[in-house]
């Protein structure tokens, strides 16, 4: 089935992401956000993003052009209707998630529209259970941050989900210009269940005297081929949404191990979160 229609729900980082590859592949994209300001600021992003890409000469204005032409932005969710694909990518929360999946399913009653979650962490079977005798079509499509430059979708089915709808999520990611891969519906998945404890980890190590912060983010990135520490990643990402990926972690796979370092959370409480506060393990004064 060609997918020639695709709703986003959420016009953040993620969200805006999605709709801007969906539609430089083609796919004529609805950006979902009742948020104020949230659709003008991912506008904004959206030309900045393109034009970018431009100067490099990696597309034409012509094509960044008909790229922008195919977004349109809403704040009403049954405006979403007529859609081919749903990919939900709101805030990180499985109440919220679940009421959205619930409302989701009735929007599109057809069996052929897939609803996607952008889900880093959460149980996409308890996802899917919103979506009641639908829920063969929910599946996990994990996108990574900056979704235009990162090359990554991982693919979670969760218990309910079909074969076939297994097979057309690695088929847009593909049509996408992305490279999908597959993991199983296990807390964090594979990419948070390997970094975040490491992450964690170098909290630990700060925490206990062990380096401080630019060694540790140095001695990752030169001794390790990263191309950017896990303490300086943290911020990238957010302080809080760590915290909140181990919280998943050590509940999902019943194990403290996986609990967030004092330090970590401490900062959180504080209001430390990184790059979007301006301040985190480093400082940001532009931000």
């Amino acid at each position: 089935m060609t997918i020639s229609s695709l709703a986003v729900l959420g016009a953040g980082q993620m969200g805006g992401g999605i709709a801007q590859i969906a539609a430089v592949s083609g796919i004529n994209v609805t950006v979902f956000d009742a948020f104020p300001g949230a659709i003008a600021k991912c506008q904004g992003v959206h030309k900045k993003s393109l034009s970018k890409f431009v100067e490099k000469a990696k597309m034409t204005q012509a094509e960044a052009d008909a790229a922008l032409a195919r977004i349109k932005f809403t704040d009403k969710l049954e405006a979403l209707a007529g859609a081919d694909w749903v990919v939900e990518a709101v805030v990180e929360d499985v109440k919220v998630k679940k009421d959205l999946f619930t409302k989701l399913a009735a929007i599109f009653p057809s069996d052929n529209v897939v609803l996607a979650t952008n889900t880093s962490s959460i149980s996409i079977t308890d996802i899917a259970t919103a979506a009641g005798s639908t829920a063969h079509r929910v599946v996990g499509m994990h996108f990574f941050n900056p979704v235009p430059l990162m090359q990554l979708v991982e693919v979670i089915p969760a218990v309910q989900t079909s074969k076939d709808v297994t097979e057309r999520t690695i088929a847009l990611a593909t049509k996408m210009g992305k490279t999908p891969l597959i993991a199983n519906d296990r807390a964090g998945f594979i990419s948070n269940r390997v970094l975040m404890p490491m992450i964690n980890e170098a909290f630990y190590a700060w925490m206990e005297g062990v380096a401080e912060p630019q060694a540790i983010d140095g001695i990752m990135k030169l001794g390790c081929n990263f191309p950017m520490g896990p303490l300086r990643l943290a911020d990238f990402i957010g302080l809080d949404t760590c915290v909140h990926i181990m919280n998943v972690l050590a509940e999902g796979l019943n194990n403290d191990r996986y609990r967030a370092c004092p330090l970590l959370k401490q900062f959180v409480t504080a209001g430390r979160l990184g790059d979007k506060t301006g301040r985190g393990v480093y400082e940001y004064p532009a931000k």
